[in-house]
């Protein structure tokens, strides 16, 4: 195992020994811009990152790529991934400190042992890249400052989550309410935290000096809090109730016995694939956009993927160019997502089965079936459509789609999640804020800016009118009456030209329905009569 630490100075660790990095700050910035951002980047920008123009940029980096090569890869795993547009750092078996931690705490689970959260809180307390502030232009320097302010938010995160552990012991309490304060004074939750921890310790003086200042500290920069905190926080103490540690969700429960693999298509790309759960299989084509492990902890999968694997052996992959499928691949087209698929049954073993798909997944599983008759029992479409948006769309629609494309190429890898958010919002029209935010975070993670335009420009060229005539299996299509992203007309369209498929509307706005909508529950339960139906 690769072990990263971004936080304090640069350090790498191989099989728990410190591994010598060159000399260059430079290179040594190059390797941690790449392991924090943990996608491939252009050429281009990581000369605009760290070298000026009579440096020879391009000749600068090849350097330092080939340095850094000789540091951290290894003879059965290069680390380093390069080709003529693009640099990229494999995470895969590796671990790096930041990333590790960022992932925990946006699954946002709602208990985090108090020991795990200890040795967060002492990582995150030292500089990101430290030392490395002048390696690079003003870019560099503009990007390191964004990523230091994002650690202190990751810092305040822990703090606060073990300030209030019901696990940690007051007298404890009183250090973390501390450095929290120390980090954001003006914070109301955490000066209560603190004053309760006093009182619970018999610090009752210490509880009313700092209760004074505090409150006097609020009034004079215009903060409005409770006229006093010690009657609260010993309100509090008194009724406290005794804490368990919660019950592990479902979901998370079927993340830990989840089975992840890796295959190679035709072309030599690396699929991943995941099985989960017992009994006849049920298989899901790959969508816009996945992750094997962060869609458990989906506000917007997770309860769907539990279902789907309660009394079956549920499997998915992640499409090529996103999720834990190789990035950098040379083609992303219609034709290549259905060879991924087969690719994924084939390595399996799957000799016959039902398929699920979702939006364009819907497109792959007729095709599939089409190609493959003998292999597909039957399917289960939802919000899918024959014919992508450049074949079949309105000029006005076209227009749009292009204009999201546009603003796809020049803003989806930034920090500003305005741009994906056009995205969240007509997939999921009725979804809760909080929802829409993990979408958007999730999206970024799972693929890249330029992999994000080359899958729109796929699906825009989707036509799959002469295959569905083909499919011969039993079908059941669902689709929102009110979809916002893929009118009802087209999942109408698919459904007839498939012979004897049944349609199902289901009321809602959403593109993807969400597990707390009735329509989520009756898309479950016809889908298992039907599957119950059909012997599948």
């Amino acid at each position: 195992m690769l072990h990263i630490s971004l936080l304090g100075e640069l350090s790498v660790m191989l099989e728990g020994k410190a591994v010598a990095l060159p000399a260059s700050r430079k290179a040594r910035a190059v390797l941690g811009y790449l392991a924090a951002t943990a996608r491939p980047v252009r050429r281009e920008r990581l000369c605009e990152l760290f070298w000026d123009l009579p440096d020879d940029p391009r000749q600068s980096l090849r350097w330092a790529l080939s340095k850094l090569r000789q540091a951290v890869d290894t003879p059965d795993a290069p680390r380093i991934v390069a080709d003529r547009e693009r640099v990229g750092f494999d995470t895969a078996g590796a671990h790096v400190d930041l990333l590790a931690i960022r992932q925990r705490l946006i699954d946002d689970p709602p208990f985090i042992p108090p020991p795990e959260l200890r040795v967060m809180a002492a990582q995150l307390a030292n500089p990101f890249l430290d030392g490395l502030s002048q390696a690079g232009s003003e870019d560099f320097q503009s990007w390191l400052a964004a990523e230091r302010e994002d650690v202190q938010l990751l810092r305040l995160n822990v703090l606060r989550r073990v300030a209030l552990h019901p696990e940690v012991p007051p007298a404890e309490v009183v250090k973390w309410a501390r450095l929290w304060l120390d980090q954001n004074p003006l914070v109301e939750e955490g000066a209560c935290a603190l004053v309760r921890a006093l009182v619970r310790t018999g610090r009752d003086e210490e509880a009313k000096a700092f209760e004074a200042s505090f409150l006097s500290a609020a009034r004079e920069a215009g903060i409005s809090t409770n006229p006093s905190l010690l009657p609260q926080c010993a309100e509090d103490v008194d009724r406290e109730p005794v804490h368990h540690k919660p019950p592990e969700s479902p979901p998370r429960r079927m993340l830990r016995k989840q089975q992840i693999g890796f295959c190679r298509a035709r072309d030599g790309t690396r699929i991943a694939y995941a099985k989960v759960g017992e009994g006849p299989p049920l298989v899901k084509a790959a969508n816009w956009l996945n992750h094997l492990e962060l869609d458990w902890n989906s506000p917007i999968w997770g309860k769907t993927f539990y279902t789907c694997a309660e009394t079956r052996q549920f499997v998915r992959y992640d499409e090529r160019g996103n999720g834990l499928s190789d990035w950098d691949v040379e083609e992303i087209s219609f034709d290549a997502f259905v060879r991924d698929l087969e690719t994924v049954v084939d390595a399996l073993g799957l000799e016959r089965f039902p398929l699920l798909g979702m939006s364009q997944g819907c497109a792959v599983c007729a095709e599939y079936a089409a190609r493959h008759p003998e292999r597909v029992s039957g399917l289960i479409l939802i919000g899918g459509y024959p014919t992508g948006w450049r074949i079949g769309a309105s000029v006005e629609e076209q227009q749009r789609r292009e204009a999201v494309l546009t603003l796809t190429r020049h803003g989806w890898g930034t920090a500003n999640p305005a741009y994906r958010h056009i995205f969240s919002q007509t997939f999921m029209p009725d979804a809760k804020p909080e929802d829409l935010e993990w979408f958007d975070e999730f999206q970024r993670q799972t693929t890249s800016p330029d992999n994000a335009v080359r899958f729109q420009e796929a699906f825009a060229t989707i036509d799959v009118r002469d295959s569905l005539a083909k499919v011969d299996a039993p079908t059941l299509v669902f689709h929102a009456r009110d979809d916002q992203r893929i009118s009802i007309e087209q999942g109408r369209d698919l459904a007839n030209r498939i012979a004897g498929a049944e349609f199902v509307p289901l009321d809602s706005r959403n593109h993807i329905i969400l597990g707390h909508e009735p329509a989520w529950q009756t898309c479950v339960e016809q889908a298992d009569a039907f599957l119950r139906k059909h012997g599948l």
